[in-house]
């Protein structure tokens, strides 16, 4: 839980950074101006430390357990946790490609991943790809000749689509589907490794 905090703290603090850079108005602690390099290491480091996390949850769940999805209580019409772990690299990959400038994966599909892709070992390598092409779009971050666009599973529209904001779009996003992820660890007995002594 602290990993998760100081990972949504650095998130707003990456954001709250280029906002004022865009309104041209200088860093109020150091009197500078925004250095693209400094920020998108950091950008680096966050989604490293969240593809660790997430991976790493999702190799947790046992094969036998992916189609898992919670019956007791509210939970009618849920994703299975497969689905919901091909649904997160979906979205990564739409979103990484909307700040590259590309078309998104055509088997992505509308955030549900590739049909074929069934089984634990497909679905870990779909994921693990899913955050490479996400490193492909924090590494762009800064770059003036590759153009943006917006995506439309994305909120940002037009303009308000940016490298970052796109990117951190995609890292708030996993983290929200890996509190999801750490419910259904729980309730299968198996405790996420980010929580193991």
């Amino acid at each position: 839980m602290q990993t998760m905090k100081w990972i949504l703290m650095l998130a707003l603090w990456l954001t709250s950074g280029n906002i004022l850079a865009q309104v041209g108005q200088q860093r109020v602690d150091s009197k500078e101006t925004l250095d693209a390099e400094r920020e998108k290491h950091a950008l680096q480091v966050l989604a490293k430390l969240t593809e660790k996390v997430i991976v790493s949850a999702a190799d947790a769940m046992p094969a036998d357990k992916y189609g898992f999805a919670p019956t007791d209580g509210e939970f009618k019409g849920v994703r299975t946790f497969g689905q919901m772990v091909k649904h997160l690299s979906a979205t990564n990959y739409m979103l990484a490609a909307a700040a590259l400038g590309e078309q998104p994966p055509a088997d992505a599909g509308d955030e549900l991943g590739p049909e074929a892709v069934r089984t634990k070992d497909e679905i870990l390598k779909y994921l693990k790809g899913s955050f490479a092409y996400l490193d492909k779009a924090v590494e762009a971050i800064g770059e003036k000749n590759t153009p943006v666009k917006s995506s439309p599973i994305s909120p940002l529209k037009g303009a308000e689509a940016t490298r970052l904001a796109l990117v951190v779009e995609s890292l708030v996003h996993a983290f929200d589907h890996y509190g999801q992820m750490v419910e259904y660890l729980r309730m299968n007995g198996v405790v996420p490794p980010a929580s193991r002594p």
